[in-house]
């Protein structure tokens, strides 16, 4: 079996898959694409095996055959270094560039490494600028009493706000100079000993992140769209978030949307058929309302911070982040990832939950590619496991008298409920 593609110049799609294509703005996905996969650091391994299988199953049980995923390995982190001696190699970006799909696990950067984050890095490189999170219950031990409730997608856009990472320690020569050009030239004064960041929020950007999530509402059938700000406190960054949102719904989107001012002045608080409501909510008050009132949100957008800080509260409240799907997204191009992170001492014992790999590899097949059926298939399976309690021992440990199933045991729980299920029934409920 050939290497991992180090460089450029050895990557070879599989010869058996064809690659994704534009035409006319639009990626049109053949019936056997080529879809990178990266294993990641610690756990990663053990739930992309266990992801590929689930969604391999999925994809035959529906399509007999019809259908498939080719599957072509790239390589970052602690893999990436065994092999090609780098911690991301040119390669693996440009082979999702190519193929534009790729899903992968958790990464750790290794202290001085010159990365941030790996995980931003290939964000950043690739473009990949709206984070998209769904939040849902399967039926899973969860401390809210409204967890079956919940049920949105968080839209988090992926590469400014401070995540941009431009900041300076106190001290520093560089803080030091920009305490000094602020009382200069402002007439502001900070204490010497303050550290310095940079806060940066563009148009260009919240506009394209603003435009996925109506999209993304419009092909998804959701009535909701809610933006999250804290624009009455930071009013050019944040406030400049709300506005330009706004003006993307109202101006490219108008046929489409309602204000809550239209709400209740034309429509009696009820939105009417073929029409999204976009209203706005300040970030401690959404904090809140997705605690006491989740069934009014469907959608919520959010700048890079408050996106960070609402997916985990959301995921707290139906269990906790051991179930908790990612997709990274750009222009007709995609990348899945968990939410989680590598679980170093867990890995290779067989014990750690796979269902955020496996419903990341979901966002990526049903809801990017277009291949819808995969999901209520792939969900049916993890309800059934888990109502039947069969589980890992995350959701082991909160039900009791349960004993806890290995990785490997859950993976073909899921398999087996896929094979045996009546499509008719599970599609027809949806």
């Amino acid at each position: 079996m050939p290497g991992i593609p180090c460089s450029v110049d050895e990557l070879k799609p599989p010869a058996e898959g064809q690659l994704a294509r534009i035409e006319n703005g639009r990626l049109i996905v053949p019936d056997n694409p080529v879809v990178v996969f990266i294993e990641g650091d610690g756990i990663g391994p053990e739930i992309m095996a266990s992801a590929r299988k689930v969604l391999n199953a999925a994809i035959e049980k529906l399509y007999q055959g019809k259908r498939k995923i080719v599957w072509w390995e790239m390589a970052a982190g602690e893999k990436a270094v065994r092999e090609c001696g780098k911690l991301l190699p040119e390669a693996t970006v440009e082979a999702i560039r190519m193929t534009r799909l790729g899903l992968k696990g958790p990464l750790t950067t290794p202290v001085g490494s010159g990365y941030r984050s790996l995980n931003v890095a290939l964000r950043m490189l690739l473009d990949l600028y709206s984070n998209i999170r769904p939040v849902r219950y399967y039926g899973q031990p969860a401390p809210h009493k409204y967890a079956d409730k919940v049920n949105f997608v968080i839209f988090r856009e992926n590469t400014e706000d401070v995540y941009a990472g431009i900041e300076w320690p106190a001290g520093s020569q560089e803080a030091l100079k920009i305490l000094e050009f602020l009382k200069k030239e402002f007439g502001i004064e900070l204490p010497k000993d303050s550290g310095i960041g940079i806060k940066p929020i563009s148009e260009f950007k919240t506009k394209r992140h603003m435009r996925r999530a109506m999209e993304w509402a419009i092909s998804h059938g959701n009535k909701r769209v809610t933006i999250m700000h804290k624009g009455n406190i930071m009013k050019y960054t944040e406030g400049a978030f709300r506005k330009w949102a706004y003006e993307v719904a109202l101006e490219e989107f108008r046929e489409y949307v309602i204000t809550e001012d239209e709400l209740w002045e034309k429509y009696n608080g009820q939105i009417p058929d073929g029409k999204i409501l976009v209203n706005d909510r300040i970030a401690d008050n959404m904090l809140q309302q997705i605690i006491t009132r989740p069934w009014d949100y469907e959608i919520i957008v959010t700048p890079n911070l408050n996106g960070d800080y609402i997916s985990d509260e959301a995921n707290a409240l139906v269990g906790g982040i051991g179930m908790a799907a990612g997709m990274n997204m750009g222009d007709l191009i995609a990348v899945g990832e968990p939410v989680h992170g590598t679980a170093p001492k867990y890995a290779g014992k067989n014990v750690i939950n796979p269902t955020a790999e496996i419903l990341s590899g979901v966002l990526l097949v049903a809801d990017f590619m277009g291949w819808r059926e995969v999901r209520p298939l792939v969900e049916y399976a993890i309800k059934k496991a888990i109502a039947n309690k069969i589980v890992t021992y995350d959701l082991a440990r909160h039900m009791p008298g349960v004993e806890p199933v290995k990785t490997t045991e859950y993976t073909d729980a899921l398999i087996g409920f896929i094979k045996e299920a009546d499509l008719a029934e599970v599609l027809g409920n949806q």
